[in-house]
């Protein structure tokens, strides 16, 4: 018999921007529980995205980075008959923007040499120009996705 499902914690937008996505994303900076040191770094980083892409609103610049940035497809490994296969999968649309804050984050992170509210613009940018680490991150996905593509008839 399967578990039951465990109930989803309802998330309140974030207090600057009333925006469900930009809380999640701080909730993803957020680092031993500071969520207050979090908070300050995505603002931080906003202001400095309202600064230099002169935009009334960064959430806008922000929501298009995660669009240039989230994947379509992905590869998953599938045991059959003693071989391992890269089967390509869709992506489902939570995982699409859990991936795609990780990827921003994680470029954003290996960014060395300014503070992190910095860093963090910078990469959110890049990604809304549809350049950066992350975008390339998910083109070298598509095209993993791509290349397995004749082991798709394994899919689950």
């Amino acid at each position: 018999m399967r578990r039951p499902l465990k109930k989803k914690h309802e998330l309140k937008p974030d207090l600057k921007y009333q925006s469900l996505r930009v809380e999640k994303f701080i909730n993803s900076v957020m680092l031993d529980g500071k969520k207050s040191t979090a908070r300050k770094v995505v603002y931080d980083a906003f202001d400095l995205i309202k600064e230099k892409a002169k935009v009334e609103n960064p959430v806008e610049v922000f929501e298009t980075a995660l669009r240039n940035v989230s994947p379509t497809m992905e590869i998953r490994s599938r045991r059959v008959g003693g071989a391992n296969y890269q089967v390509p999968r869709e992506v489902r649309s939570e995982r699409k923007q859990a991936l795609a804050f990780r990827w921003i984050l994680t470029a954003a992170r290996s960014r060395k040499g300014m503070a992190m509210h910095k860093r963090l613009a910078e990469e959110i940018l890049s990604a809304s120009n549809n350049e950066g680490v992350a975008v390339k991150k998910r083109e070298d996905t598509h095209k993993m996705a791509e290349a397995n593509k004749a082991f798709a008839h394994f899919a689950w």
